[in-house]
């Protein structure tokens, strides 16, 4: 199989590192002013107290989803507050008692909010800080693989609604995102999977093939490409719907299975599905369809759906996708890459979709 190679543009640095120790690499998400590192290795949770410094806070609440002792003193009088990473917790009820935290504390408009946990964490806490005073500054220390590769990076915050995922939300981007993979140690092998998710999909819009690479290069990657669209396309109008590779499918199969199934491991479903449509279409040859099955399968993700969920059911989730403007619309591969394909005839998605397996 042909290698491709990572773009330049955004790459990590590792300029720095001692000799002999595992570099750190810093990613930057180049936003004009609002530019912002993003730090990878082991360690870097120690960087929080000089980049709280950095944003002339007076005060912070750290919202954490970790015990209290794994996180590092941001340097400043500071409140404690505990979360609960599951999409379960990712409500408007949780945005609001977060607020009525921040002001109880006394957080004013120039302190600081700091997230420390998985995506659903950083999801949350970074709509709370969106809102409150119109926007108090956030900083990221994602602790799951997940959260390292994509949820913390990029300014998209959201909570959830029975309607569908990711329904109500904002953009905020924050001051920094501490990558720090000590974390990953102790994640149980479930969790390693569902980071692998957004990892494959990576493959299919321009990160290279991340297979064979270490996991922290494997995040480096994923995290310059994802800043690479998002410095080019802030607010998704147009190339940041690369992103959504496998998510169209992959956010129903969240939301009907009620979060049974995790967020990456949809995505790896999503993918599978998002190959064998652009083949169905035209867009793409057996071997390049053969290929998503082939790279989500390494990763050790699902490959088909669960049983039980109805076609019609994820169908009715996907018409509620923001992307479906005209007609479902779903990121395909092509001859010339990735991108959004609206129109898609729900016949045909009806048919790949008993395919893999749907009611």
């Amino acid at each position: 199989m042909t290698r491709t190679a990572p773009s330049t543009a955004g790459a990590p640095s590792t300029a720095g590192a001692p000799a002999g120790a595992e570099p750190r690499r810093t990613v930057r998400v180049e936003l004009g002013d609002r530019a912002y590192p993003v730090e990878i290795g082991p360690g870097v949770r120690h960087l929080l107290a000089d980049v709280v410094a950095g944003t002339g806070a007076s005060r912070a609440v750290v919202v954490s989803a970790r015990p209290r002792e794994l996180v590092p003193d941001p340097g400043l009088p500071w409140l404690f507050v505990a979360a609960r990473d599951g999409e379960e917790h990712k409500t408007f009820a949780t945005v609001e008692q977060l607020c009525l935290e921040f002001a109880r504390f006394g957080l004013t408009r120039h302190d600081v909010v700091v997230s420390c946990g998985g995506g659903t964490t950083t999801d949350t806490v970074g709509l709370a800080a969106a809102l409150y005073h119109r926007g108090v500054a956030v900083i990221h220390l994602p602790t799951t693989l997940l959260a390292q590769v994509d949820a913390s990076v990029g300014g998209k915050t959201a909570v959830n609604l029975r309607a569908g995922k990711n329904l109500v939300g904002a953009y905020w981007q924050p001051r920094a995102v501490l990558c720090d993979t000590d974390f990953l140690a102790t994640l149980p092998g479930r969790e390693w999977v569902n980071g692998y998710g957004e990892i494959a999909r990576c493959h299919f819009i321009g990160a290279g093939d991340l297979r064979e690479l270490p996991v922290t290069d494997q995040i480096a990657a994923s995290v310059a490409r994802k800043a690479e669209i998002v410095a080019a396309d802030e607010r998704d109008s147009g190339l940041r719907h690369l992103l959504n590779y496998g998510h169209t499918l992959g956010h129903a199969v969240e939301h009907v299975s009620g979060f049974a199934v995790r967020h990456g491991e949809a995505v790896g479903i999503g993918t599978v599905f998002a190959g064998r449509l652009a083949h169905a279409l035209g867009r793409i040859g057996e071997r390049r369809r053969d290929e998503h099955l082939a790279v989500v399968a390494h990763y050790g993700l699902p490959t088909a759906l669960p049983a039980g969920l109805s076609a019609e059911a994820l169908i009715g989730s996907m018409r509620l996708d923001k992307k479906a403007l005209h007609g479902l619309a779903f990121v395909l591969d092509g001859p010339d890459g990735a991108r959004l394909v609206p129109g898609v005839p729900e016949g045909e998605v009806r048919r790949l979709l008993a395919g893999m397996g749907a009611a």
